[in-house]
C-alpha cells in the first residue's frame, strides 16, 4: 500500500527503494534518522492522499449522488429517500427544495415528509382515539362512543313529568317500553305476532337514548373516544313550549344551560363540541328561531354558537345549514332479532298488491302551494287508487292497522309535503314494502343521506310538484302505469332491501347481523367526526364551503363538485312560515 500511496504522489524513487538498491550498512544514529524520515513522509503523504486525493473526488461527486438519489425514487421498487440531503450539501440545498416541489415524483414520501404539520400530531388530544383503529384484536377500534352524564333535568326529569310533554297528547303511555310505547295488538293479521308497538312519531330522543346504553362500544375514558353523545331530550324539551304562549325566555332555558355544561367539561375542549352529537326527535324548524320576537317559532338552540359546533339528528334537517343531518321517522315496527327481520321482508315479497296506488292524508286548503287537494281528486277519479282521508276526529288514519294495511296493498304511495318537507307516511309505506312517490326533494332524497340510496330511481318516483298543479297536470295513474311488471318488482325488492336501516330495532336489545337506522347513523357520526379530525392533523381546510348549499353536498358522490343542480329551484329560498 505504501509503495502504491508514493507512486501516486511522486515519479522519483524513495528512500527505501535506494537504501535496498545500496546494500551498504549504516551506523544505528543515521537508521534512526532514516526512520523518523520515512515515518514523517508517511503521514505526510497519508494526508495528502486523505484531504487531497480522496477529498476531491468526494467534493466532485456529489452532484453524483443526488442523481443516483433520484434514480432510486424512480425506479419500481419502494421509493428510499435520504431525507438528510437537502441540509446537507452547502450551496445547493435550495435548489434540491425547488427540484422537489416541482417534481411529482418525488411527492412520493411517508406523511411527515409530505405534510409536515404531522410532526405536531402528537400534540392532539385525540390521536390515542385514531390510533385504536390499527389495533386489529380490538372489535371497537375506532368506535368508541363517550356518552356524558347529563344532569337528570336534561333527560329523566322529563320523562317523570310526561303529562307536560305534549298540549295534545298524553306522553305517558308513548315514554313506556323505552320510549317505544305500548304493544299493537295484531287482531286483523296485518303485524307480525312481536315486535309491533304503537310509537308515537316523535319519540325518537329517548329511543336512540336508550338504544345507545346498549352500544357496544362504551367508553368512559374520553381519550378513546370517536365521538361524544350527548344524552338531552331536545325534542321533548321544546315540546313542553311550543304551544300555550310561553316565552322565549323559557323555551330556550334548557338548550343555554346545557351548553353551559357542556362548555365547562373536559372533553369539550377536546374539538370545541366538534366531536359532539345529540338526537332530538322533531322536525330542525322547532330549533331554528330567527329572532328575538315572542311571536316567532321555536328555539334557538341550532343558532347557539356551540350548537353550531355539535351535530344535532332530528327527523327532518335543514338544506340551508350544515349541523343538522335528518335520521327516520320512528315507524311501529322495533324486532329484536334478525329473524323478525327476515320474516317480515319475505312476507312483504310475497302479497298480493291489488292497488296501483294509494295516499293517506288530508288537504290543506289554507296552504295555497299544497298539492295535497290536487292528489286527492286523482285518487277519487281513479279506479285504481286507494284512499284513507284523515281528518281531525276519528280516523283510520290514526289506526296503525288501517294505514298499514293499505299500505300492504298497493304497489306505489304517494308521500307529498306534510306541515313540513317530511312526513312520517313515507317510512311507513317503505317498511310495507310500498314504493313512495315524492314530490318534492326535500322529502327524502336531500334529507336521509345516510339511510337512503343516492340514486333515488332505485327505490322511488319522482314527480315534481309543478307537474300536478300546473296547467298541464300529469296523470299520476298514466305516469305510474308506463312501469313494467319488472321494474316494479326491482324497486319494490330495493324499498324491501332497505327496511332494516329505515327501523330502529328493539333499544332493549340489539340485532346481530343487521344495521338498524340506530347503527347507520352512529357510524355516519363516526366517520364524520374521523374526517374532522384527520383534516386537522393534516392541516386541510374547505374554504370554498356554502353552508347554504348543504343539501348539495349530501348529494356528492366521490369526486364530485357542487355545481347548477337539476332541483336548484326547489331550494332557492328557505320555506316560509
Amino acid at each position: 500500500m505504501f509503495k502504491i500511496l508514493m507512486g501516486r504522489g511522486s515519479p522519483s524513487r524513495s528512500p527505501v527503494q535506494m537504501e535496498k538498491g545500496t546494500g551498504k550498512k549504516q551506523q544505528p544514529s543515521s537508521r534512526l534518522c532514516i526512520l523518523l524520515l520515512l515515518s514523517a513522509l508517511f503521514w505526510v503523504f497519508l494526508l495528502y492522499f486523505h484531504f487531497v486525493v480522496l477529498g476531491g473526488k468526494s467534493s466532485i461527486g456529489n452532484d453524483d449522488r443526488i442523481e443516483l438519489e433520484k434514480i432510486s425514487v424512480r425506479s419500481d421498487s419502494e421509493p428510499v429517500v435520504n431525507h438528510s440531503i437537502p441540509s446537507s450539501i452547502n450551496g445547493k440545498s435550495s435548489k434540491i427544495k425547488s427540484d422537489r416541489r416541482r417534481s411529482p415524483i418525488l411527492q412520493i414520501q411517508p406523511p411527515s415528509v409530505s405534510h409536515p404539520s404531522a410532526n405536531l400530531s402528537t400534540n392532539y388530544p385525540f390521536m390515542r382515539a385514531l390510533r385504536t383503529v390499527d389495533n386489529k384484536t380490538d372489535p371497537c377500534g375506532g368506535r368508541y362512543i363517550y356518552v356524558h352524564d347529563l344532569p337528570p333535568k336534561f333527560n329523566e326529569d322529563m320523562l317523570k313529568e310526561c303529562k307536560t310533554l305534549s298540549l295534545w297528547t298524553n306522553m305517558c303511555k308513548f315514554t313506556t317500553n323505552a320510549g317505544l310505547g305500548p304493544p299493537l295488538e295484531n287482531l286483523q293479521g296485518v303485524f307480525s305476532d312481536t315486535g309491533w308497538y304503537a310509537t308515537n312519531q316523535f319519540a325518537v330522543d329517548v329511543i336512540f337514548s336508550k338504544r345507545m346504553k346498549q352500544y357496544e362500544c362504551l367508553t368512559k375514558d374520553p381519550s378513546l373516544a370517536a365521538a361524544f353523545f350527548v344524552p338531552f331530550y331536545a325534542g321533548f324539551d321544546i315540546a313542553r313550549y311550543l304551544w300555550g304562549g310561553y316565552n322565549i325566555s323559557i323555551r330556550d332555558a334548557a338548550s343555554l344551560d346545557l351548553v353551559n355544561w357542556l362548555e365547562k367539561r373536559p372533553e369539550w375542549k377536546i374539538m370545541g363540541g366538534k366531536d359532539h352529537f345529540l338526537v332530538a326527535g322533531r322536525i330542525t324548524w322547532d330549533f331554528r328561531r330567527l329572532s328575538e320576537k315572542e311571536s316567532d317559532w321555536g328555539s334557538k338552540l341550532l343558532f347557539l354558537p356551540a350548537a353550531k359546533n355539535m351535530s344535532m339528528l332530528v327527523v327532518e334537517s335543514s338544506p340551508w345549514n350544515a349541523n343538522d343531518f335528518a335520521i327516520p321517522y320512528p315507524t311501529y315496527f322495533h324486532p329484536a332479532k334478525d329473524n323478525d327481520v327476515f320474516t317480515w321482508q319475505d312476507r312483504m315479497r310475497k302479497l298480493d298488491r291489488k292497488w296501483l296506488f294509494s295516499f293517506a292524508g288530508a288537504p290543506r286548503p289554507n296552504d295555497p302551494k299544497s298539492i295535497r287537494g290536487k292528489l286527492i281528486d286523482q285518487c277519487k277519479s281513479s279506479n285504481k287508487c286507494k284512499l284513507l282521508e284523515c281528518d281531525l276526529g276519528e280516523s283510520k288514519c290514526h289506526s296503525p292497522s288501517s294505514i298499514m294495511q293499505m299500505f300492504q296493498t298497493s304497489l306505489f304511495c304517494l308521500q307529498p309535503q306534510g306541515d313540513s318537507f317530511t312526513r312520517r307516511s313515507a317510512f311507513d309505506s317503505m317498511l310495507a314494502g310500498c314504493i313512495p312517490v315524492f314530490f318534492h326533494p326535500g322529502s327524502a332524497y336531500a334529507q336521509y343521506t345516510w339511510h337512503l340510496p343516492k340514486n333515488h330511481t332505485r327505490y322511488s318516483v319522482f314527480i315534481p310538484e309543478n307537474e300536478i298543479r300546473g296547467e298541464n297536470v300529469v296523470s299520476i295513474e298514466e305516469r305510474l302505469s308506463r312501469f313494467s311488471a319488472e321494474e316494479v318488482k326491482m324497486m319494490r325488492e330495493e324499498v324491501i332491501s332497505l327496511i332494516p336501516r329505515l327501523i330502529y330495532a328493539d333499544p332493549r336489545s340489539k340485532l346481530e347481523s343487521l344495521k338498524d337506522a340506530f347503527d347507520v347513523s352512529v357510524e355516519a357520526i363516526i366517520k364524520k367526526v374521523t374526517k374532522l379530525r384527520k383534516d386537522v392533523i393534516e392541516g386541510r381546510k374547505d374554504n370554498d364551503f356554502i353552508e347554504e348549499l348543504s343539501w348539495k353536498y349530501a348529494l356528492l358522490e366521490e369526486g364530485q363538485y357542487v355545481g347548477r343542480h337539476e332541483w336548484d329551484p326547489f331550494f332557492s329560498k328557505p320555506k316560509s312560515g
